[in-house]
């Protein structure tokens, strides 16, 4: 279980300029975040635009992340799908390639019961000897689960923990404390310090892919109760979100891994790529922050 604890950067996905995912990209993305020490990576979540993706090229990312990682750092596959068959499928090829624990966020779109979402999952970790961490994503996934049906699956011995991107964190302290045995990361990346504060246990954040040493160092300051020097942190951090957030954070993400000499590419259709003026605006802003 500590293993899957501390700062787990969700992969973006490269493409080259044919729209093909770019394995050297990726591998130079990942190499440069262990290099900073972070504990292992969220494979296929949001910010791999895992729904925009083909189903080969989804089974592509878990294969060549696998591939690029070996056994040096934890790896959390993103299986959640609509189709319980999918979600299944991607299951069993995480475990075939030796990663450590599979996530889903729930069916979506149909607004599903509880009970056909508890089932869903329950289908999940019947397919996999994985440990399962539950992905609760509200606001896009429109899943809106109470405290106690998110209790109800952390009941299950398989169900080890919770991605929880929310900004609810008083919801977050009563999954810790209710289950303290479980692994609570916090989603929002401009709350890790919140989150931490009320539990959180880590994080999987998008923003960890080009800047990961300061949400590791802003869990050091925590922990060694240095609280205003990660209040500044954590305000820095936001500084960079706010900026990313004017012109798209997925595109502008990508952007700033290009300015860090990455050929990630843009972001896959539907987006639109921001205009210069307002990609000059976000590199004036965060690359001195990013010094």
């Amino acid at each position: 279980m500590d293993r899957l604890k501390g700062i787990f950067p969700a992969l973006l996905t490269p493409f080259d300029r044919a729209d093909r995912i770019n394995e050297g990209a990726l591998e130079q993305l990942i190499e440069m975040n262990l290099a900073k020490g972070v504990r292992g990576f969220y494979v296929c979540g949001s910010t791999a635009e895992v729904f925009l993706l083909k189903e080969q090229e989804r089974e592509q990312l878990y294969r060549c992340v696998k591939e690029i990682v070996g056994d040096r750092a934890a790896l959390i596959a993103h299986v959640g799908d609509i189709s319980t068959d999918k979600a299944k499928g991607y299951a069993r090829l995480a475990e075939s390639l030796g990663y450590d624990a599979v996530s889903a966020v729930g069916p979506f779109y149909y607004k599903f019961s509880f009970e056909e979402i508890k089932q869903y999952y329950l289908d999940l970790v019947g397919s996999t000897r994985l440990p399962m961490i539950l992905y609760h994503f509200p606001n896009f996934s429109g899943i809106q689960l109470s405290v106690a049906q998110m209790g109800d699956l952390l009941e299950n011995e398989r169900i080890i923990g919770i991605k929880h991107t929310s900004s609810d964190t008083f919801a977050l302290s009563q999954f810790k404390n209710a289950y303290p045995e479980k692994i609570i990361y916090n989603g929002y990346d401009e709350m890790l310090l919140a989150g931490l504060s009320m539990g959180a246990d880590g994080g999987i954040g998008s923003t960890y892919n080009f800047m990961a040493e300061k949400f590791l160092r802003l869990v050091e300051l925590f922990q060694a109760n240095r609280m205003p020097e990660a209040q500044e942190l954590q305000m820095q951090i936001n500084v960079i979100i706010a900026a990313l957030c004017e012109v798209g954070v997925m595109q502008g993400e990508k952007a700033i891994l290009r300015e860090m000499g990455l050929e990630f590419g843009t972001a896959r259709a539907p987006y639109i790529e921001p205009d210069k003026d307002k990609l000059k605006k976000l590199m004036d802003t965060v690359m001195p922050l990013l010094g």
